[in-house]
């Protein structure tokens, strides 16, 4: 894709974001989508008494602040990153430019709106239906790309307090299952990054 970029002439801007930091802001001006190249990105709402919650995860491929090209003028959320993260900022006026005069790129970039709207339906049902300790394994299991090669998954670094505001939980309720699902061998960590085994899927598939 940044070679797809560079051969159009489109001009982009890269942006290098070290942990913690944000990309953009709720109420900034929405001017611009971004592609995000490495690292990993939360989207994050603040409510008007000061509540943040954790909407989505964001990781290489993806394209965030796609809303500026649906007339959005201000960002409806802010990005952060999660781990040192590195993206390609497009101006609102070539990505525009971009999905009218090259198909294969608007198909591209239809796939991946249309992805993140299943993914979005996937995390509402999870909310409605399921219970706190398998919101909790189907996250974990997102986070760590679950399904590509191989069954061990490294996660990026996140504090229980992030896990409990993407699932919908308290952090007490994160840790005790955390150290369940350490003791069942589902998961692995000891002050490096965390493994995912795939053998926690069983916890999402079991009634």
């Amino acid at each position: 894709m940044p070679a797809f970029l560079k051969a159009s002439g489109v001009t982009t801007r890269t942006v290098r974001c070290a942990t913690g930091s944000a990309i953009f802001t709720q109420g900034a001006d929405a001017n611009s989508v971004y592609l995000l190249l490495e690292g990993d990105v939360t989207l994050v709402v603040l409510s008007p008494a000061g509540k943040e919650a954790v909407v989505a995860m964001l990781g290489p491929g993806d394209f965030l602040g796609e809303g500026c090209l649906a007339g959005q003028k201000r960002r409806m959320g802010s990005a952060k990153a999660v781990a040192p993260a590195q993206l390609l900022r497009i101006a609102k006026a070539d990505m525009q430019r971009l999905l009218h005069d090259h198909p294969a790129f608007s198909d591209h970039f239809l796939g991946h709106m249309l992805a993140r709207n299943i993914r979005i339906e996937e995390d509402l049902v999870d909310h409605l239906f399921n219970s706190s300790e398998k919101r909790l394994a189907r996250t974990l299991l997102l986070l760590a790309r679950y399904g590509n090669e191989g069954t061990t998954h490294l996660l990026p670094k996140l504090s229980q307090e992030t896990l409990a505001e993407m699932v919908g939980t308290t952090r007490s309720r994160v840790n005790f299952f955390m150290n369940k699902f350490r003791r069942l061998g589902f998961i692995e960590y000891s002050g490096g990054p965390l493994k995912v085994n795939s053998a926690l899927l069983s916890v999402v598939l079991h009634d």
